[in-house]
């Protein structure tokens, strides 16, 4: 058996269990937004992984964007309430126990770009981490932050999972 032969497996499989990578999409766009678990949750290379199986199986890519999105949206606005109303504790907890400098960084990225900060800390991976709990500590407008937090997660949402999803349709390597 050689490699084409594998992954005629795993594409036949996905397409068999399609009805399955909304919720799974949700779960790991959730884990990968939401404070602690993204720093231990790899789930951005699994999502565009994901991205290109949906793409080799025809699978639509609109609903499960949406699941990407409404995941990412959800861990990213639980951070910020986890920011909100134990911002005192915060320091105490890993990782921010063990890598005090976190907060502080945090901080200074937040003053400097504000709800702007939200928004871009969203594209990178230790800084998802870390900027929602440090908006809801420093106690960003709710407007702003959820604003922010919408738009910056479809476009997260859209950019991890359409590069395989529908760059394999659009480069001709499938129907």
């Amino acid at each position: 058996m050689d490699f084409t032969h594998y992954v005629t497996l795993i594409v036949e499989f996905v397409r068999a269990n399609q009805t399955w990578a909304a919720p799974i999409v949700f779960a790991l766009a959730f884990g990968e937004s939401l404070a602690f678990m993204s720093l231990l949750l790899p789930a951005s290379g699994i999502l565009l992984l994901i991205g290109g199986l949906m793409g080799a199986s025809n699978i639509p890519f609109v609903p499960v964007c949406i699941a990407a999105a409404a995941g990412s949206i959800i861990g990213y606005g639980i951070s910020y309430y986890i920011g909100l109303y134990f911002k005192d504790s915060i320091p105490k907890i890993w990782p921010f126990s063990k890598y005090p400098d976190m907060i502080p960084r945090g901080r200074i990225f937040f003053e400097k770009w504000g709800a702007l900060g939200v928004f871009l800390g969203h594209f990178f991976g230790p800084l998802r981490a870390v900027i929602p709990v440090v908006a809801g500590m420093y106690e960003l407008k709710q407007l702003p932050f959820w604003t922010a937090n919408i738009v910056s997660s479809c476009l997260w949402a859209f950019g991890i999972l359409a590069p395989g999803a529908l760059g394999l349709k659009w480069l001709g390597f499938i129907g």
